[in-house]
Parts: structure tokens; sequence; C-alpha cells
């Protein structure tokens, strides 16, 4: 019988990384049941208190050094009882609720903490709590942040090469522009102005390998950093000058600059002068691109050995680590998107169908350009602490951030989430254009007729090109059984689908079509 755990192939040279690197293997090895994947059981309830004693009791004194982080704890314990099917009782959504609205700050956006200052991260991490326990009127929450505030926060944030520091007095850092295009595009804050130069800038962040880095050299490519310029002449940007990335291609930096690039499409599409040549008089010449087969290529070669079960790491020759189960296996159906790979064209569901049809419109082929199956075996082999949480890896102990991390990784190995066109040609044929103007919350004044036409299409082909995002019937996978199913989560947002629908359904002033195809009745 062939061995398939067979150890990382060395040089016979013993390092600290390759010492290391066997232990790690040898102790994810010691996880692997004898009778296979009969034994794989997602201890729901395990996971279920863990969470639930970090809400009622409070976190473990270890956590005070995330006391700028208090957002994130809410949202990882919070999405974390969504993904497991969990739902909240009216008081707790109430108590955070208050909770979040004190971390608003008076000049924008959401701070860590109380009488801290606004920034980029704990803003999303709140705004995607919101979503979850909010609702529209009166102590719903969604009306009370303050979204001209907020775009103005984030447009104090912008710089020339389009880039967004994190915070006033901070750095540059892809995560933070993801941060901010995932809030702008839940809260209809996107407007030309705000996303203008971010796709020039994310695309110089990609490293020779294929993967992302933080961010690109700041102020390589202006003239008043040029030591040899003549002196009082103008100071110009050039955008077309290279710029060399900052640091090697990272994981978490990937995806965030990845869903940025796919949240950008439909500005890109509308801004940029096509390859054709053909463009508006709103059109950019140049037309920014990213390496997508490089980058599938750094996203797949991240996902470990048999031998480490098929978890992924979040960098080249680094340990895998549960937390990039979403990280690099949640980022590669982004990549599949961008190549065109596994998008489907069901019917809309506003038109019956029979249980024939409905078979023959979908096609059940696992087009996944990575492992499910074993990524799955290493959260739940690995993944899962004995005492509940979800964590790095053993022996390490859970915690919250791990906990939901690993959980949407298994969410994303077990459900495909992808684009569909006839739910976008629904939802753009259902916009109502007007409504969605009057519910613009950034204050942007178009100047003219051009203008006005061109911020409301960004407005409808955005939401409609997000909220296209569609489950694909017949290619669920559940190691150990339906049993350890968790809820699928939005690729580009990680929360459920049905936070993603509600809270951009207020925010944009739409009714939007049903998810749900209507079954043919049965011929007597």
């Amino acid at each position: 019988m062939v061995d398939i755990y067979l150890p990382t192939p060395t040089d016979g040279h013993s390092t600290v990384t390759s010492t290391l690197q066997e232990a790690t293997e040898n102790l994810i090895r010691s996880h692997i049941p004898s009778n296979g994947a009969s034994e794989a059981e997602l201890q729901k309830r395990y996971h279920f208190e863990f969470l639930l004693r970090n809400l009622r009791q409070g976190f473990p004194a270890r956590y005070v050094s995330q006391d700028a982080s208090q957002p994130w704890l809410i949202y990882w314990t919070l999405h974390g009882f969504s993904l497991l099917g969990a739902g909240l009782d009216d008081q707790t959504k109430k108590r955070t609720i208050e909770t979040l609205l004190a971390l608003q700050h008076p000049d924008g956006g959401f701070a860590g903490g109380p009488g801290q200052a606004a920034h980029l991260l704990p803003t999303y991490a709140a705004v995607c709590s919101f979503a979850i326990v909010g609702r529209p009127g009166p102590g719903g929450g969604w009306d009370s942040i303050d979204r001209k505030k907020m775009y103005d926060f984030f447009m104090s944030l912008k710089q020339p090469d389009g880039s967004f520091l994190v915070s006033h007095h901070g750095e540059v850092d892809v995560r933070g522009i993801y941060c901010l295009l995932a809030v702008a595009t839940l809260l209809n804050l996107l407007t030309p102005e705000l996303l203008s130069g971010v796709p020039d800038f994310l695309a110089t962040c990609q490293t020779y390998e294929g993967g992302f880095g933080n961010a690109s050299f700041p102020g390589w490519a202006f003239e008043a950093d040029d030591p040899e310029s003549e002196t009082g002449q103008t100071k110009t940007y050039d955008p077309t000058a290279p710029r060399p990335p900052l640091g090697e291609a990272h994981g978490g930096y990937t995806f965030c600059a990845t869903a940025s690039w796919v949240l950008l499409q439909p500005f890109i599409e509308l801004s940029y002068a096509s390859e054709s040549g053909q463009q508006s008089a709103t059109s950019i010449t140049r037309h920014p691109q990213i390496n997508t087969r490089a980058l599938l290529r750094w996203c797949t070669q991240m996902q470990g050995l048999p031998i480490e079960l098929g978890g992924f790491k979040g960098r080249t020759n680094k340990l895998v680590d549960g937390c990039y189960s979403w990280w690099v296996g949640g980022c590669v159906v982004l990549v599949e998107t961008l190549l065109g790979i596994g998008l489907h064209h069901q019917s809309p569901p506003d038109e019956p169908v029979s249980e024939d049809d409905a078979h023959k419109a979908w096609d059940d082929v696992d087009d996944s350009l990575f492992n499910r199956r074993a990524l799955q075996e290493y959260i739940l082999y690995a993944g899962q602490h004995p005492a509940g949480g979800l964590r790095d890896k053993p022996p390490k102990p859970a915690d919250a951030y791990h906990t939901l991390y690993c959980t949407a990784g298994l969410s994303a190995a077990q459900h495909r989430v992808v684009p569909s066109e006839a739910r976008k040609t629904l939802l753009i044929s259902a916009w109502d254009a007007e409504r969605a103007r009057a519910s613009d919350g950034t204050g942007f004044a178009p100047t003219s007729d051009a203008e006005r036409e061109k911020a409301d299409a960004l407005r409808r082909e955005t939401c409609a090109h997000v909220l296209s995002w569609t489950e694909e019937e017949g290619t669920e996978l559940y190691v150990g059984g339906a049993a350890n199913r968790v809820n699928a989560t939005h690729p580009l947002f990680n929360l459920t689908i049905t936070h993603s629908d509600g809270i951009m359904a207020h925010f944009y002033g739409q009714t939007f079509p049903s998810r749900y195809p209507q079954r043919a009745k049965p011929k007597a």
C-alpha cells in the first residue's frame, strides 16, 4: 500500500525551518484517525459553547492585547454564530448595537475602542457586525451610522497614488483598502472620486510570486522625491512609472487585494478604456492589469501536502495555519471568477421550472482549483480544539480569530458561491435608479450629466455585481456527512448571503428579486 503521507523533501541539511516543518508534519499526522473520514465530525456544540462563553462571560485576560480591536472580537463571534446556524436573541442584538454605536467616531468611521482614533479595519468589522444584528428604523443601528461623515473620513485618507491610509497618520495597507471598499459597497458610498486611482495602486502590489504584498513603495513615482529633479518645477505623479511592491506575497494581503480587485471590476469597466480602443468622455486611457494566472498559481501552491492534511500556509516555506483556510482557500474562488472558471447560468427564479429542468439546469462538475476535501480534513482533524473553538494547528489553543476563519474556510470548501449572470440580469432589470440615488450617503454632487450618469451606473453595476453571487447547487461537498454543514458565506464580504442582501437592500433603497425559484406544480 502506498503511503500518501510522505514528508516534505529536504536536501539533508537540517535547519531551524526544516526541523520545525518536520515536527509540525509529525504532529498533524498524529491527528489523522485510523479509520479515515468516518470520524470526521464538526463539534458544533463545543464551538457554539466556546463562542457563547466569550459573548456572555467576556473574553479571557489574554485578549487585553486586542483592546484596539473590539469590533473585530464582536464580528468574529457574531459571524461564527451565523456560520454555525445559531440565531441571536433580541437582547443580545440590542446590546451589540449599543456597543458598536459607542465606537463610532464623531468625525466618521469606527474606532477599535472607546475614545480611540477611527481606523479602516475596525470600521469594516463594525459594519459587518451591524449587517448581522442591525435593522432599519429606531434602535436598529443601521440608520444611526453617519454615512456622510464616514465618506468624508474615507476621502481624508486618500493619497495621490490612489491608495488610502488606514487611519490619520497611519500607513498604507491593502487590508485597509479592502475594508474601505467592502464598507463603501455595503453602505452605498461608492463614487468615482473615491475609487479614482485605486486599481492602478493595487496592481503595483502584486509580487513576482503572483500573490500580493501589503503595499508598494510610497512616492516611488513622484518627481518631488527625485533628488535630481530641477528645483522650482511643477511636480507631477506619473502612474505609468514602475513601483516595486513592499514585502513578500502573503495570504491576508492577497485575499484583500484580490477581493478589492473583484469589487472594483464594475468601476474598471466603466472608467478605463477598453482594449479595443473604445472609450467614453469620462474614461481613462490606461487599463490597469494584474497577472491572474500567476495569482492562481501562488494560491494553489499554498495548499499543503497530504502529510499537512491539505491545510493552507500564508507564505512560501511557512507552516500551515487554520486561518489561511479562508484567506487563501477563500481567495481561490475569487481568482477563478477573474479567470471565468465555474460561472453558472441558471434560469431566473421568477420563471417556473419543472423538476426535470431543474436537474438539467445545474452542472454538478466540481470546477474548483483547490482540494476542497483535503482542506475540510485539515480543519476537522487538526483545526478543532477538544474543549471547543478552532485553532491555528495543534497543540495551540483556540481563539476567536481562528474560530471564525477556520469555520469560514470550511464554508468555502463545502460550498461554491459564484457569480450568476442570470441573477445579475434580474437585479439590473429590477433596479430603481431614483431610490438608489436618494439613498446615497456621500453627499457627492456630480457637476455634469455625464458624471451623474457615471455615478448612477457605478452604483447599479456594483450592486448587481456583488449580489449576483449565488450558491451553486449540486457542488456541495461535506466531509463527514451533511451533519458537518455550515452556512455559505459571501466570498467578497465574509457575511452570509442573507445578511449581505439585507443591509444592501436597505442602503440602496431596493427590493431585490427573490433568490428562490418557483417550482412548477406537478401535472394532475
